[in-house]
């Protein structure tokens, strides 16, 4: 029971949080931050954008609307690599600077917060399987696994692959280094994505390249 009125008010919002932020100056990074870690990809002078004031209620992602609005409820079975009754797998079109990056999402569309419990029950064993897929390409030393949720509705999960061997690419800052790096080439990309379709249909489900 929550007693203390202050973390009733706690739970209406945002809050004092939003009052202590430095809105409209740009904030000063601190000097153990990012930037002071070995992994961070960035050298020389950085700046911190000014902040923006905040924007309440945000505005709806894509798909927020429910499933009739949503590009991934949209998408033929045949734009992903691999799919099954209740979970589908995609690619990039587009090679990336990594080994593999792939997105990992629930057929119906749900939020992490909404998922039914059969399908939460599936989740950890679905991520492990598609990790293990990444895995079996040989040379990656770590699977990355992000869920960020604030561009689409439609929950989905990233996992990205670093090479084995590039110790300066471990950890949080992987994402932007796949922005540094050369584009693997088109065919090993995609034959990439053949691979991990392959390997997940192992297991069952389809693979659709």
């Amino acid at each position: 029971m929550i007693t203390d009125k202050s973390d009733q008010a706690r739970g209406d919002g945002p809050g004092s949080y939003l009052d202590g932020l430095p809105i409209g100056r740009r904030p000063q990074l601190r000097a153990d931050g990012v930037q002071a870690w070995d992994i961070f990809p960035f050298e020389g002078e950085l700046r911190v954008k000014v902040l923006d004031d905040p924007v309440l209620p945000e505005p709806p992602r894509q798909g927020e609307a429910g499933a009739e609005e949503c590009d991934q409820c949209a998408r033929p079975d045949s734009d992903f690599l691999w799919t099954d009754e209740h979970w589908r797998l995609s690619g990039s079109d587009r090679p990336a600077g990594l080994p593999a990056m792939v997105l990992l999402q629930p057929r119906d569309h749900h939020d992490l917060t909404d998922l039914p419990p059969a399908r939460a029950a599936e989740l950890g064993a679905m991520l492990q399987r598609t990790e293990r897929a990444v895995l079996s390409l040989g040379g990656i030393a770590r699977v990355h696994l992000n869920k960020w949720g604030d561009g689409a509705a439609h929950l989905h999960f990233w996992l990205i692959a670093r090479p084995e061997g590039m110790a300066q690419l471990r950890g949080a800052c992987l994402p932007l280094w796949n922005d540094a790096l050369p584009p693997v080439p088109a065919e090993e990309w995609a034959r990439t994505g053949r691979l991990i379709a392959a390997a997940m249909a192992a297991g069952g489900g389809t693979a659709q390249v």
